[in-house]
């Protein structure tokens, strides 16, 4: 009903917009306030632009079969079949595109991409680099990644993910069919099917031709946290309607249960190859020491988590007694227990979902609107969804149900919250340092000494304690440990 509902036999030039020394246009609507100049060919397709956010197609651009979306540019000699391309998207500088769909503000210049599925803030800017046959979102590609689909025996018929907020370095490889668990680094070249979805913030390198992976360590990296802090700032949609409903949080039931998963797995291979110093999994090896490291930077953003969400449900509330504590813990929605995904930058619980499934396929909901809205609700009620999640989790954390809570548990779970927070904000603070080192500041003073180099590192960087960063992670210590005190003195008493 929707596509014979837009279908029509002949093209559109919206409102406001301006065409100027294109060659061909065919079969093309034009949305208002588009901004088309200087391009090769536009063949079967849709500019969905508004005068709020226009689009703009620029200089020796070749587009066919294509829908684009407000605010996005395509100019530089870009080549685009067959693709989507959201809100706020930037495809630049000979970029190629075919059989692909871009979600809001994804970056692509030079490279290539084919049969990609590009969630929010895919991007990447080097001329070498080939997204292929995967799924991605929020991810950087470096120069010269690439994966493989093809074995070379039925055909190119293997795919792969890349879960949110992953990067590959420069040179990267990853055999599909493989998926790569969120906030992954993937250095180097890989080539075995892996897996490790079950291991979030961690680093998958490249060792003696074999895999290895080093979980949970991105958990203490300042680049983690810049990115988290980067994505709203660059959001350039400016249209009133948000096609896409993106939630930016670094922690979330989609993370922390993956945290979980990965502790727990982490213990049972540790049970299981006691005197090792490397363990397998999954075609990767992982340093035995490597594993209890990320045993405990995951218990740490567990109980970051887990505190802060118990901390906002408790604030601005004052309690008399365990039980009103107990009350108000109560979720007021009970959905979102169970697992969660993200869903091109919708972070949501499965069984939502699973929900909107069978909606659509009763034909209970018939229309494009429709799932929209069914989008945008899930969306606005996630924090009571999230805590709902929370809630369940609870008694596996503290070892006691939720009905027999007291203020003193409260306690314990702010003084874990606490220890985390500062733990694992002191382990930024000493990433973010190594920028600021003496072998950080090679190449700079050029023919000078160590103090010419220091005082011009310190003319371009500026100063490691007035850094923003770092002024950020000590503002943040103090306070997140005011936060936790202030919710301690408030319910000390009870009881």
């Amino acid at each position: 009903d929707y596509t014979e509902g837009v279908r029509s036999d002949r093209g559109e030039i919206g409102s406001g917009s301006y065409i100027a020394g294109c060659g061909t246009i065919k079969n093309v609507r034009i949305g208002n306030g588009a901004v088309i100049e200087d391009v090769s060919r536009l063949e079967e397709g849709s500019v969905n632009s508004s005068f709020r956010d226009p689009v703009h197609i620029g200089n020796d651009v070749i587009m066919d079969h294509f829908i684009i979306c407000s605010g996005s540019k395509v100019n530089d000699a870009a080549v685009i079949d067959k693709c989507f391309i959201g809100q706020g998207c930037i495809l630049s500088k000979q970029y190629s595109a075919e059989n692909s769909l871009f979600f809001s503000n994804c970056g692509g210049y030079h490279g290539e991409a084919c049969s990609i599925f590009a969630g929010p803030y895919t991007v990447t800017h080097h001329k070498s680099t080939l997204l292929i046959a995967g799924i991605f979102s929020f991810m950087n590609a470096g120069s010269g990644s690439n994966q493989s689909n093809h074995m070379y025996k039925l055909g190119p018929i293997h795919q792969g993910i890349m879960e949110r907020g992953s990067k590959t370095t420069s040179d990267s490889f990853v055999l599909w069919p493989s998926r790569i668990g969120p906030f992954t680094l993937v250095v180097g070249r890989h080539h075995h099917n892996v897996d490790t979805t079950s291991f979030p913030f961690s680093y998958l390198t490249e060792a003696s031709y074999e895999s290895q992976l080093i979980p949970g360590i991105n958990l203490r990296s300042v680049g983690t946290i810049r990115d988290a802090q980067k994505w709203p700032k660059r959001d350039m949609r400016k249209d009133t309607r948000k096609l896409d409903q993106i939630n930016y949080n670094l922690l979330s039931p989609f993370t922390v249960g993956k945290m979980i998963k990965g502790r727990d797995l982490l213990k049972e291979l540790i049970e299981a190859n006691q005197g090792q110093d490397v363990i397998g999994y999954e075609r990767m090896r992982i340093k035995s020491s490597a594993a209890m490291r990320g045993i405990s930077l995951y218990q740490m953003g567990i109980d970051k988590y887990i505190g802060n969400s118990v901390i906002k449900r408790l604030e601005g509330t004052v309690f008399r007694s365990d039980e009103e504590i107990r009350d108000r813990m109560k979720p007021d929605i009970m959905e979102g227990t169970g697992d969660w995904i993200d869903m091109s930058g919708l972070i949501t619980p499965l069984s939502s979902i699973e929900v909107l499934l069978e909606a659509i396929e009763s034909k209970e909901m018939k229309s494009a609107d429709a799932i929209n809205r069914s989008f945008e609700k899930i969306h606005g009620n996630y924090y009571n969804l999230q805590w709902a999640w929370v809630y369940d989790r609870l008694p596996g954390e503290t070892g006691k149900p939720n009905g027999e809570l007291t203020a003193d548990d409260i306690i314990a779970i702010v003084e874990r919250w606490k220890k985390s927070v500062v733990e694992l904000d002191w382990m930024l603070y000493e990433d973010a340092r190594k920028e600021f080192t003496l072998s950080s500041m090679t190449g700079f003073g050029i023919d000078g000494d160590d103090e010419v180099k220091k005082r011009d590192f310190e003319q371009v960087r500026g100063d490691f304690e007035k850094n923003g960063v770092v002024l950020a992670i000590l503002d943040h210590i103090k306070a997140k440990t005011e936060l936790g005190d202030e919710l301690i003195n408030r319910i000390r008493n009870i009881g």
